[in-house]
């Protein structure tokens, strides 16, 4: 029997999909009113588990009991109706749609004759941000706000049924510490309210500090269930992988050259960012970070020509290049790996080396056609350098882990022999074997005289890679750091700040 504290039981669940077993008779349970941490590496089988829970799958044995009751939903709706919500890893709204629609979209406020209350949708949408301290109008589009925005819209959307257990799926992958702060914060107050949350993160710090229990899956089976106060981040990892945390790469040296590869002066893109100026050198790899709104992704689009800036300049190896567009950029030997890499950086429906070539179809073309063998033969050593796990190279990139999706992008863009590379939240999503083989690739890069501009949200991630960090805050850079000497306190303060570290001290 259940026990009357839980108010999920997830007993004897089992999924198959053709000879691949992703669930094999999972059990645990998430107690009333509690936070309880689902953690694992790609592929342990914690998504399939949240689809199974939610309706997005049937399970092929085993059962689901909610509050001690057996049930098994047919579609996510269903599920709502019954107070689960899951909000996921990448956003599910609908983007040329606006917040207040999206918020009630399927529970809109309706009068006698079933019309949509319309005013009263929107100032409830307002009301609800407002409590999250979340400055978003109502009335923008889904399609012009950030990720982390979107992410937010998200987590307000579930918040507004009677919830009886929350799932959220990476909701800090985008957020900024503060932001991360405010969502735990959210979190903590559901829980009070007798909500139970299921939190699913790679982060394992929030993990720790956000959850009372925390379940560990690995290769689809349950590993352990223990109370968070006997868990660490070591015996998390050596459960998740069956390695000591020490073992994971780390950097160890740092060869930059005097060698100046790129360097930007005074670019300015009215609304966005304004007069900045910075350089990198070969070898070297630079820390660009902030709260999300600051600028930094903008800033990476303007130097790769996506925003064209109105003004200033931009160096590549001293040539003075105009970013018009990313071709252009492209050809100078810049290559840019975005923080939404389903939607801007890959094509899902095709394969793995079809996806690895796009990059270079112009030198691969014979009289207009393109060879698939001719394809594989390239995409073929890229594969093998970054470890990329795939059934096989025809493999659809929409069926790999999100690390594996990570590391097709940069062998697109490897691919283009770029001599800079800026990378966008690298190891946004990704589990810890992954983010540390692409670590490890970055070091690499560095060590062969990349020049590497790199932006963040993981402040860990940026001060441990970083040979110099720059602090980007309402669109200047304020601040600059080296990488050994940089505290997460004083980035933070950087990054609140509109002014930079001299200013502060005069």
């Amino acid at each position: 029997m259940a026990n009357e504290n839980d108010r999920l039981t997830v007993r004897a669940i089992s999924k198959r999909f053709g000879p691949v077993l992703a669930v094999n008779n999972v059990s645990f349970s998430v107690r009333k009113g509690t936070i309880h941490g689902l953690v694992g590496e790609n592929g342990a089988g914690k998504s399939t588990l949240v689809k199974i829970i939610t309706g997005l799958e049937k399970p092929d044995d085993g059962e689901i009991l909610l509050d001690g009751k057996a049930v098994r939903f047919v579609t996510p709706i269903e599920a709502r109706g019954y107070g689960i919500t899951a909000v996921y890893q990448d956003p599910k709204l609908f983007p040329h749609i606006d917040v207040g629609e999206n918020i009630f979209m399927g529970i809109y406020p309706r009068n006698a004759l079933g019309l949509v209350k319309k005013r009263r949708m929107y100032g409830e949408a307002k009301r609800l941000l407002e409590d999250l301290s979340i400055d978003i109008d109502p009335h923008a589009l889904i399609a012009g706000l950030s990720v982390a925005e979107i992410q937010f819209v998200e987590i307000v959307r579930a918040i507004c049924a009677d919830m009886k257990l929350l799932i959220l799926d990476e909701p800090t992958a985008s957020l900024t510490p503060s932001e991360a702060d405010r969502l735990f914060a959210v979190a903590q107050a559901l829980k009070e309210n007798g909500t139970s949350i299921l939190f699913i993160s790679h982060r394992l710090e929030e993990v720790l500090k956000i959850t009372n229990a925390v379940t560990v899956l690995r290769d689809g089976c349950h590993v352990i269930t223990l109370p968070t106060s006997e868990l660490t981040e070591e015996i998390l990892v050596h459960h998740m992988v069956g390695r000591e945390l020490k073992t994971f790469f780390t950097r160890t040296t740092s060869n930059v050259h005097e060698k100046i590869v790129l360097e930007v002066k005074n670019l300015t893109l009215p609304g966005f960012f304004r007069n900045v100026s910075f350089k990198i050198r070969e070898g070297e790899i630079v820390g660009l970070m902030g709260l999300v709104g600051a600028g930094r992704t903008e800033i990476a689009e303007s130097i790769f020509g996506i925003r064209p800036p109105a003004s200033g300049e931009v160096y590549v190896s001293g040539e003075r290049i105009k970013p018009k567009n990313p071709n252009i950029m492209r050809s100078k030997g810049v290559a840019y790996i975005p923080e939404n890499r389903d939607e801007n950086g890959l094509i899902l429906a095709q394969g793995v080396a079809e996806n690895v070539c796009l990059t270079v179809l112009d030198s691969l073309s014979l009289l207009g056609f393109i060879s698939h063998r001719s394809e594989k033969t390239f995409a073929q050593p890229f594969v093998d350098d970054l470890e990329i796990k795939t059934e096989s190279l025809d493999t659809p990139v929409g069926r790999l882990s999100g690390g594996n999706r990570q590391k097709v992008v940069l062998a697109k863009w490897l691919a283009t022999k770029p001599r800079v590379l800026i990378l966008d939240e690298p190891t946004h999503g990704i589990d810890i074997s992954a983010k540390s083989q692409v670590h490890k690739r970055i070091f690499e890069l560095a060590a062969e005289g990349f020049a590497v501009l790199l932006i963040s949200s993981d402040l860990p991630e940026i001060m441990a890679m970083s040979d110099r960090i720059l602090v980007v805050s309402r669109g200047e850079i304020v601040d600059e750091f080296t990488g050994e000497s940089a505290t997460q306190e004083e980035l933070m303060t950087a990054a609140v700040s509109s002014r930079g570290r001299k200013d502060r001290n005069e």
